[in-house]
């Protein structure tokens, strides 16, 4: 079970953002399901840390499935799954993100910079496991040596909203029960009980706060 985030917990301090050889830079990863604001979140974040004085840098390390999605609707199927399989598309989602959540680990350490993680290893396990595909375990060894993130944040979302901010992108859509399934794979993880849960459900500015609220005294900074 994620622990909800509630006034008076105390979290560890991140490490020095400064680069060191003994140690990476931290790394603060933003999870959620399709419309819980990560991205919109992960951004703001870094912004917001880089104009604190902190270096920072903003990764998006997504599995690529609105674009098999896209290719798969050009060319009249129902989506990636359908054009390339069950498995072939666990194949292609799961080493985009690999390669993704490297780069990103790898350019953090060499800038020294903290690296804002929009989305971990985390989110394929769970993809893959609200959908039911087989492989789970392999692709789980495949992201244990990265480690985990110093700090990963779930932004927790009614799914009728998380729905509903979806459609108003314009451009794709989720089943509410797959959004269902999605946050219930998130919480069946074993790593969720380190997830430090954090109401999304407010305007992109509330929830920005909350979270500036977590990091800032975790990197030794006031509000």
């Amino acid at each position: 079970m994620m622990r909800a985030m509630v006034p008076g917990r105390r979290l560890p301090r991140l490490p020095s953002a400064r680069p060191t050889r003994r140690r990476r830079p931290p790394v603060i990863a933003i999870l959620g399901v399709d419309g819980s604001g990560k991205t919109t979140q992960a951004r703001l974040l870094a912004e917001r840390l880089r104009r604190d004085g902190i270096g920072a840098s903003y990764f998006e390390n997504a599995g690529g499935r609105p674009v098999t999605d896209w290719i798969a609707h050009r060319l009249g199927r129902a989506d990636g799954r359908a054009l390339f399989s069950p498995t072939g598309i666990v194949v292609i989602e799961s080493t985009l993100r690999w390669l993704a959540v490297g780069r990103a680990l790898g350019l953090s350490r060499v800038t020294g910079r903290v690296a804002v993680m929009d989305r971990y290893g985390y989110c394929q396990q769970a993809l893959m496991r609200a959908r039911g595909d087989h492989g789970a375990g392999l692709v789980r060894l495949a992201f244990l040596p990265f480690g985990a993130p110093d700090l990963v944040v779930f932004l927790a979302v009614d799914v009728a909203q998380a729905q509903e901010r979806v459609e108003l992108r314009g451009y794709d859509r989720e089943e509410l029960a797959y959004l269902e399934a999605f946050a219930a794979a998130y919480a069946s993880l074993p790593e969720s009980e380190a997830f430090v849960a954090l109401d999304a459900s407010g305007s992109i500015d509330e929830v920005h706060e909350r979270i500036h609220g977590i990091i800032a005294p975790l990197l030794g900074r006031g509000r």
